[in-house]
């Protein structure tokens, strides 16, 4: 199988319910690697405006992501809350030359994304149900029955798996950030030393 065969680095894919502080987590590990070459923070394609939330994405129209996805430009793309998401295909390249990528990623594709990727880990960021409805309730971004609709529809063990590590993001950003920056600094040191 072809992801036995590979020796080069490792996408990370984080995921977790909605209000977990994926974006926070991701932002803090950005900061800490920031003068990394070897680590890549993906940059992924969403037909969202690149005002609205805190992820820094590339905004494109729905028929811009559909000509894109026709034109085979994203490795994994996947449909949630009324947008697309794209991962770019060029990604895997940087991958196997022996990079460590990190992408904000979606429970529901990630059958989809190790399919693509093969070697992937992934870090399920979490939180408690009350910090959960709190931060969303804060966005502001719905009211209080889309809120409690959200986050009953989550499924914390979706992910269950040997390649998930959860992050409780409960508490200050730190601590989760720096359990995330261990997970990304262990498969760094695997792809420079492989076994």
């Amino acid at each position: 199988m072809m992801a036995e065969e590979r020796h080069g680095g490792t996408l990370i894919v984080v995921v977790g319910p909605s209000g977990a502080g994926k974006d926070s987590v991701m932002g803090f590990a950005a900061r800490h690697f920031a003068q990394r070459p070897d680590i890549l923070f993906v940059r992924r394609v969403i037909t969202r405006p690149s005002d609205a939330g805190s992820e820094v994405h590339e905004s494109v129209s729905a028929a811009e992501f559909e000509a894109m996805q026709e034109g085979g430009a994203f490795a994994v793309s996947w449909q949630a809350h009324g947008l697309s998401y794209g991962i770019p295909r060029d990604i895997a390249d940087k991958i196997e030359s022996g990079m460590t990528a990190i992408v904000n990623g979606s429970r529901a594709a990630l059958p989809a994304i190790r399919a693509a990727f093969g070697k992937v880990a992934v870090a399920l960021v979490t939180a408690d149900a009350s910090v959960l409805a709190k931060r969303l309730a804060q966005r502001g971004r719905e009211n209080e029955e889309d809120v409690l609709r959200r986050l009953k529809r989550q499924v914390p063990d979706v992910v269950a798996g040997p390649d998930v590590t959860v992050i409780d993001n409960s508490g200050r950003l730190e601590i989760a950030g720096q359990r995330f920056v261990a997970l990304v600094e262990q498969h760094c040191a695997k792809s420079h030393h492989p076994a």
